[in-house]
């Protein structure tokens, strides 16, 4: 006997498997046919549920129209509102016919009190029908269909690969032979989703467009990237018939999951266009996660924690959505609610619009969600309230935890959106305390400093939830695509090797295989600079402090920032302009807001020069920038419009790059954004959150490309690789490094056991709080540990005060994630707590750039280009924060010659004085020969250059025996003879040109 391997087959056995669980064989006689090519529907059915389940409502009804044909005029009015307001809202609310309330579905009861409704839910009548002809012209057929109450639900093309058909014959099919205007197909009218499906795959959609229908994989994921596994005895996408079109699965999905989502679509003023409506089903990874998690707190309660790591696309403002309204919903047997309050926290106003229509659609109900955009009373107020779902900032996030902690009697769910604080930068209260009346090489180390000190936001919540303690009736609910090591310890779950790993995963490497992203590493170009610096200071510097300050100061110089203006804008102008039918966009990644300030100014004057059109530019930073004695910038005042206009304006067509330091590197979503340019240093979650700026999806958007002047593909790689497919913690903190640090501080002798027990009394009292008396003597212990702390030589004021920051940070973030007890150690955290603050602040060699530091050679060149690869690992493990005693190493002052030889000898060239002369004298005699002259005045430089290379190589041969090995490297060496000849003819262009 040969196996069946027809594609009818596998539509018998999908239908099978649904008839054995609950669904009706529905056959159309000739009747019912005509009533379904004519109505959408099958009326046979549709009033066989209403009979069964609202039979008074109907006779009362009947008696109200008191006419022969009632029944037709009720099934016109249930057609009239369906076309009206659409089949899902109807589902959901009934239809109302002269004072009469119809169900056209009944959910399932949260509980079975209530026998009525609990009988009526069992009186749904869902049926599969195979190769159903839904016009009168027979050859149209659907494979299947799925009918909840007489309504067309689900329809579903089945394919088989070994008859040579695969999905994607199914979402052709749907776009070439299904016409949106059948009313079959027409938007939330009929159907809400349509399935093409094959034995390995599963695609779905909402609404058909012809030729432009956009089909989603509806896939669970295969090891890391796209597809489904392999299943033992059974289809690879058995998942989708046995699981989620089972009828409570279906019905959960209709009243708590779909929902239309309504975007404003407006011209380049603001000015509102049209409303776009799409109806929101949720993706395989959507409907897992929040189902995962409701089924876990129903076993295990509240205070738990919950990482999910859903990539970049993944969808996570509906996720967040739609497990914020489960979680306000969920009830105990005896029917109390498990949370009191949903706080979502989060910056992005798109998911607070986002929540609020979609709950209130999925409740008719207004005022369950509530924004926190006043103050911390406003807040306070909703909490004590139990408010339903609060969305309140990170910035509100440690007020909340505070008054979490004094409602130890009541629940709380906290969902943690990754996307804070996507366009503030840096805090603006450090923001207001920098740069003002400064020197400029004052300015730029501020600058640094906070960049340095700026604390990530993932930390930052980690810290919060540390400071307010261990809180057992608070669960959370973390969403972030780059978990970093504190939070993967924080909110991870161990796995049977003792690895923390996320609760969900929807992969980077998922996410780009099924389209939902871009793979922003596909186009990937390199360059280096090449310089020489030449001072005649000679005095002893910090080798350390040295090269920083002369890295800054060559990156701040006019020329590396002109060069570097040109190659951008010409980029631009010849590869990224013309994409995205010349919508493309572009971002500048600076290293400081002062390069963007210069950049700005730099580039708008470039663009000013040579007259192009189409390529205007805007910048983003905080707070105020001096540049010497020029004026204030700030970033309103250099743009035009205030700071929260700027992603609607780089969004218009008016705008087509925009300068960024620190701003719009995170969470900063535009799908027009083409091309980014780096000139910063980019590492680990940082890189992968700045380039990923680039991976959203639009029409027409096919590619990526970054042009990177600073970081080398290797470390890119290993920024990415982490988070490409699972991310897991190797080791966790290990909590007997707490006795380690405090054995250091013990050794230094600042705290005495006498003084440890004096404050631990005076910080437990009620004093200390109600009175300016223990205050006082607050400051009388920790003064003494002040005293002893300044007898200290510098080396071990560094070591001790390095264990003292570690030892809070260890020691706090330990009691959230272990259960232990040391009273000394607990004495220790007090004290410290307090003796920080007092201590002298760290002093350093203040070094200044001699006045005669000059940048003498200069060159940018391409460095490589192409893909930068990721390997596909499964699980990549990282590491923990270390928390072991560091020494510090006292740094050896050196020459402030030797300091310019290194870098000369690793970013410059090989020349030496006898080459600079010999450079210097071709390059006059070719300041006095005319036809250079002439050439140079007449044409662009890259013109110029290649007009006179070869009269420049003959000058040079005809001073061979001044300098032979000089020519020779000219003559064999591509890159040199490339350097040098700009380097002279850039000389002789300037200077006529001057």
């Amino acid at each position: 006997m040969t196996i069946d391997t027809s594609e009818g087959k596998f539509e018998g056995n999908i239908e099978q498997y649904l008839l054995e669980s609950g669904y009706e064989s529905l056959c159309f006689d000739k009747p019912s046919l005509a009533s379904l090519r004519s109505s959408g529907i099958d009326k046979k059915m549709l009033w066989r549920f209403l009979e069964a389940t609202q039979e008074k409502e109907l006779n009362h009804l009947r008696r109200k129209y008191s006419i022969i044909n009632a029944d037709d005029k009720i099934l016109e009015r249930i057609l009239n509102e369906v076309d009206r307001k659409g089949l899902l809202d109807v589902f959901r609310h009934g239809v109302r016919d002269r004072g009469v309330h119809l169900k056209l579905i009944y959910n399932k009861p949260e509980t079975e009190l209530n026998r009525t409704l609990v009988e009526n839910y069992e009186k749904n009548i869902f049926a599969v029908s195979r190769q159903v002809y839904y016009t009168h012209e027979s050859k149209n057929s659907l494979d299947m269909v799925l009918f909840v109450n007489g309504f067309p639900l689900i329809v579903m093309e089945l394919k088989n690969q070994l008859t040579n058909q695969s999905v994607f014959d199914g979402m052709k099919q749907f776009r070439e032979t299904r016409s949106p205007k059948e009313l079959m197909f027409q938007f939330n009218k009929r159907a809400l989703v349509y399935f093409a499906v094959d034995t390995d795959e599963v695609y779905m959609t909402t609404e058909l467009k012809a030729e432009h229908t956009k089909f989603l994989p509806f896939n669970l994921g295969n090891q890391g990237g796209k597809g489904n596994p392999t299943c033992e005895d059974n289809y690879r996408t058995y998942y989708l018939w046995e699981n989620v079109l089972q009828q409570d699965s279906l019905l959960d999905i209709i009243f708590k999951f779909i929902y239309i989502k309504k975007d404003d679509i407006k011209d380049s003023n603001g000015e509102l266009l049209y409303q776009r409506k799409t109806l929101i089903f949720p993706r395989y990874h959507q409907l897992d996660v929040v189902r995962r998690i409701e089924e876990d707190v129903r076993k295990v309660s509240v205070g738990q924690n919950y990482l999910i790591q859903h990539s970049a696309g993944s969808g996570k403002t509906n996720s967040i959505s739609w497990l914020a309204h489960r979680l306000s919903k969920m009830h105990t047997q005896d029917n109390k609610a498990i949370f009191n309050s949903v706080i979502v926290i989060t910056d992005r106003r798109v998911l607070d619009k986002q929540l609020q229509d979609a709950v209130y659609q999925l409740e008719h109900k207004a005022g369950t969600v509530e924004r926190i955009d006043k103050d911390s009373t406003q807040l306070a107020q909703a909490i004590q309230s139990s408010t339903r779902i609060v969305i309140t900032t990170l910035q509100k996030f440690p007020y909340v935890l505070d008054k979490l902690a004094k409602l130890s009697n009541k629940q709380y769910a906290i969902v943690i959106d990754e996307a804070h604080s996507s366009q503030g930068g840096k805090s603006s209260k450090a923001m207001s305390q920098v740069l003002s009346n400064m020197s400029l090489e004052e300015a730029y180390e501020q600058d640094r400093l906070i960049e340095e000190n700026l604390t990530d936001v993932e930390e930052m919540i980690v810290e919060d939830i540390v400071k307010s303690g261990k809180q057992t009736n608070v669960s959370y609910f973390a969403f972030t695509a780059t978990p970093k090591p504190k939070t993967l310890e924080r909110f991870g779950r161990k796995n049977s090797e003792g690895h923390f790993v996320p609760f969900h995963l929807y992969s980077m490497r998922q996410a780009i295989e099924e389209g939902f992203i871009l793979d922003v590493l596909q186009n990937y170009t390199t360059y280096k600079t090449y310089y020489n610096i030449i001072s005649e200071s000679d005095e002893k510097v910090l080798k350390s402090e040295a090269t920083k300050k002369i890295g800054r100061f060559v990156s701040l110089h006019p020329h590396n920032i002109s060069q570097k203006v040109e190659v951008i804008v010409e980029h631009f102008k010849e590869r990224t302009q013309h994409k995205l039918n010349g919508h493309a966009k572009a971002m500048l990644v600076t290293s400081s807001r002062l390069h963007a300030v210069r950049y700005k100014l730099a580039m708008d004057e470039y663009i000013k020069k040579r007259s192009y059109r189409n390529m205007e530019t805007l910048v983003a930073f905080s707070g105020k920038i001096e540049d010497g004695s020029e004026d204030s910038y700030t970033e309103s005042k250099m743009n035009g419009f205030s700071e929260n206009e700027l992603p609607n304006k780089f969004h218009s067509p008016d705008f087509q790059v925009l300068i960024v330091a620190e701003k719009y590197q995170t969470g900063f979503d535009e799908p027009l954004l083409q091309t980014m340019y780096v000139d910063k240093p980019l590492s680990g979650v940082k890189a992968v959150q700045t380039l990923s700026r680039l991976n959203r999806t639009c029409p027409g958007k096919s590619d990526t490309f970054i042009l990177d002047f600073v970081n080398e593909t290797d470390e890119i790689q290993k920024a990415f690789q982490p988070y490409y497919e699972t991310t897991a913690l190797e080791s966790e903190t290990d909590p007997n490094l707490l006795y380690e640090l405090k054995d250091v501080i013990d050794q230094s002798e600042i705290v005495t056991f006498d003084e440890l027990d004096k404050l631990a009394k005076i910080v437990m009292s009620a004093e200390l709080e109600s009175s300016a008396k223990g205050q006082g003597k607050l400051n009388s212990v920790i003064d003494k540990g002040v005293e002893r702390f300044g007898r200290l030589d510098n080396e071990n004021q560094d070591i001790v005060r390095d264990a003292m920051i570690k030892y809070l940070r260890t020691y706090g973030f330990l009691l959230q994630i272990i259960d232990f007890a040391d009273i000394e150690l607990h004495k220790m955290y007090l004290y410290v707590n307090y003796l920080i603050r007092k201590l002298p602040k760290k002093t350093k060699d203040t070094f200044t750039l001699p006045d005669d530091v000059a940048l003498k050679y200069y060159k940018i060149k391409e460095s490589s280009s192409g893909t930068i690869g990721l390997e596909k690992n499964g699980f990549e493990y990282i590491q923990g924060v270390g928390n072991g005693v560091s020494s510090v190493v006292e740094e050896e002052k050196v020459n402030f010659s030797d300091v310019i030889d290194k870098l000369n000898e690793r970013f410059g060239t090989e020349f030496k004085p006898e080459d600079k002369l010999f450079m210097d004298q071709i390059t006059s005699r070719m300041n006095s020969d005319e036809m250079f002259v002439m050439k140079a005045r007449n044409n662009s430089f890259d013109n110029f250059v290649l007009g006179v290379e070869k009269q420049s190589q003959n000058i040079l041969i005809d001073k061979y025996e001044t300098n032979s090995k000089f020519v020779d490297k000219y003559l064999t060496d591509g890159e040199f003879k490339e350097f040098v000849l700009t380097y002279m003819l850039k000389d002789v262009y300037e200077k006529v040109h001057s």
